[in-house]
């Protein structure tokens, strides 16, 4: 350890003071904060929390406690590893928080940070009515946190999960076995629809890869820790999007709902299928680019949808 990080073993020593000695090393080295805590404030307090064995809602009372050295050094060292390394703090604690709920993650998947959980604890009111969810999909589903969060929010129904990544199915049943879903959530690998077996689906949500390429290679960091397979959809970002609109038809029920995250393509895709009504979702907790169908949009419009693909 340097000469600085003794002195600062010596002179910061309760939670509350490492919190804001590590949020100033945070801003003064200008990490990128977006994948799942939005400031240096919030992404120092995540990582020295966890590093505590401490939640994340921790009694205010208990910042003004102070620390063993040990706990000191080990604070220091994960600080130091973010900043030097400007991989996400998720990678460091392998735990991000979704919907509510906790996920082992490394970099094998994207660190959760969808705002399709705000959707997923309001079970998707008003556009579906939860007690007639029998069956749900979760297309490029990485780390199984939509899947998971929707097998709680419908704990009646069979929840379906897909990945393209070998990788990420092996990250996504950790998380199954972590939660003890089993029997109501099945994993395919599989690209998008293709290996599945033939089922309607009462809600389809997907947050597949759609960022574009261009648009990729100018991101922070913190983003090119995690694997590009995650976020890349082609020059326009909508490979993925697209082929899902165009197969949503054969696997939503008669009353179902499509939901996708586009992200920063909305604009593209929007502009690409002018005529079709996708109704962009707003956030109370932050977040854009992700859209509703109904089943009968969904069918309305592919062979628009088919015509783009050729």
């Amino acid at each position: 350890m340097s000469q600085t990080s003794l002195q600062t073993v010596q002179a910061l020593q309760t939670v509350r003071d490492y919190i804001r000695w590590a949020a100033s090393r945070f801003a003064e080295a200008k990490l990128f904060h977006g994948h799942g805590t939005a400031t240096a404030l919030d992404d120092a307090a995540a990582l020295i929390l966890y590093s505590l064995h401490l939640p994340y809602n921790l009694s205010e009372s208990y910042f003004s406690a102070c620390l063993t050295e040990e706990e000191r050094h080990k604070i220091i060292d994960l600080v130091n590893r973010r900043i030097q390394t400007r991989i996400p703090s998720a990678y460091l604690t392998h735990e991000a928080i979704f919907a509510g709920l906790t996920f082992y993650v490394d970099e094998r998947v994207l660190v959760p940070r969808s705002p399709i959980a705000e959707l997923i604890r309001e079970q998707f009111t008003p556009w579906v009515d939860a007690d007639r969810v029998n069956h749900v999909l979760d297309l490029c589903t990485g780390s199984a946190c939509i899947a998971i969060a929707c097998a709680y929010a419908f704990s009646e129904a069979h929840v379906d999960a897909v990945d393209l990544s070998e990788d990420a199915l092996e990250v996504a049943k950790i998380n199954a076995a972590k939660h003890e879903l089993a029997e109501q959530l099945t994993l395919y690998h599989s690209d998008l629809f293709t290996a599945l077996p033939a089922q309607k689906y009462d809600l389809i949500v997907s947050n597949p890869p759609y960022v574009a390429i261009s648009e990729w290679e100018q991101l922070p960091d913190e983003f090119h820790a995690e694997p590009e397979i995650g976020f890349t959809g082609g020059e326009t970002g909508l490979d993925l999007v697209i082929k899902i609109l165009v197969d949503a038809a054969d696997y939503l029920s008669q009353e179902g709902v499509l939901i996708i995250e586009v992200g920063s393509s909305a604009e593209t895709l929007q502009a690409q299928f002018p005529a079709v009504p996708f109704y962009w979702l707003d956030f109370e907790q932050g977040g854009d680019g992700v859209f509703l169908l109904r089943a009968e949009q969904v069918f309305a419009f592919n062979q628009l949808f088919r015509e783009a693909l050729k």
